[in-house]
């Protein structure tokens, strides 16, 4: 073969060699795309999730997928948690060190115990066991307040529950789609927990509505701390009671003392024996306050009070109820009532 001869068998397998290579890269390529989407999970409801979603799926006892039905779980929103915001980084947890057979637990643990049968865990998994749980109280409420702050929370620090340890989680589900703190019917029951006195009280006969869902504890109290006692939603007591019975904050003509200084003086509000929640029964709870000086509290003897007239005899004679003549208790507007004590219609 001639010299012109081998340049063109050359120049022909050049040719065929680049027409060729591209055709070649072009049929590795998905496959190297494959290989890359099995080794690199995909994130299945938080950003960044896929290093735990990886191993903690829908399989797990707690349903933890379910955080994305909540507001906790929507990706679009910038301010949404991820993994690692609550629970740390938890390098050891991913990673198992060298010499170690049993992997370590993440940073912050919430009181998920897998000795706790499967039917038992969402319902019982808060509060009951989360005080079981290595991790301290303050770290474990330190990722909720991150976000959590002002507003309802503003007098969250030195409040009762957080001054008696009581964690966010203590209360709250964050991976279900129903927090049970959220609902009047449930939320009772998780506040009877740790207020074992005021379980016992809501059985009696006279109590507000909570058993039938119309009252919940958070009508009245916030959990999360206030300016007023007891946790009150308002800054006292009569203001709180104000806000479902508007008939009994006035002003009147003749006010009574006790109603405007605190309606808890004659009322239980978390339930009595008595009607209208009285915490003792009338007269007597009447008598505790006004002097057996009338009619009020004296004996008729032979039908006559003391050697007062009748009418005054009949008066403690029929029932000894006081409400039967003053029936305005909580104040009057009558304007003939010179004495200022009638409280009559």
């Amino acid at each position: 073969m001639n010299i012109a001869g081998r340049i063109l068998v050359v120049c022909t397998c050049i040719s065929l060699g680049g027409a060729a290579s591209p055709l070649l890269a072009e049929e590795a390529k998905p496959a190297e795309d494959q290989a890359e989407a099995r080794e690199a999970p995909k994130d299945l409801v938080l950003k960044g999730d896929a290093v735990c979603t990886s191993c903690h799926d829908e399989t797990e006892v707690y349903p933890v997928l379910a955080i994305g039905k909540t507001k906790h779980g929507v990706m679009a929103d910038r301010n949404a948690p991820t993994c690692t915001t609550c629970h740390g980084e938890s390098k050891s947890h991913l990673n198992i060190p060298k010499g170690e057979k049993d992997r370590p637990k993440p940073e912050r643990l919430f009181g998920m115990r897998p000795t706790i049968p499967a039917e038992l865990q969402v319902e019982r998994y808060f509060g009951l066991f989360g005080k079981n749980t290595p991790t301290p109280v303050a770290e474990r409420n330190a990722p909720c307040l991150e976000c959590h702050q002002g507003d309802e929370r503003i007098h969250w620090a030195g409040s009762a529950h957080e001054t008696g340890d009581v964690a966010c989680t203590s209360c709250h589900q964050i991976h279900t789609t129903h927090d049970r703190a959220r609902d009047k019917h449930a939320q009772t029951e998780m506040c009877f927990a740790c207020h074992t006195e005021q379980r016992a009280q809501m059985n009696r006969p006279s109590r507000h509505p909570i058993k039938e869902g119309k009252v919940a504890c958070s009508d009245c109290h916030n959990p999360h701390g206030t300016a007023g006692p007891k946790l009150l939603v308002r800054d006292n007591v009569n203001d709180t009671c104000y806000q479902c019975h508007m008939e009994k904050r006035g002003p009147f003509v003749r006010s009574h003392e006790p109603v405007q200084e605190d309606c808890s003086i004659c009322h239980n509000p978390h339930g009595t024996t008595n009607p209208n929640l009285l915490k003792v029964r009338s007269p007597f709870l009447c008598q505790s306050c006004h002097e057996p000086t009338s009619h009020h509290s004296t004996v008729p003897v032979d039908g006559v009070v003391g050697g007062a007239n009748p009418s005054t005899a009949q008066a403690v004679i029929m029932a000894r109820g006081c409400l039967n003549c003053h029936t305005q208790i909580h104040g009057s507007n009558n304007p003939v009532d010179g004495s200022g004590r009638g409280f009559r219609r």
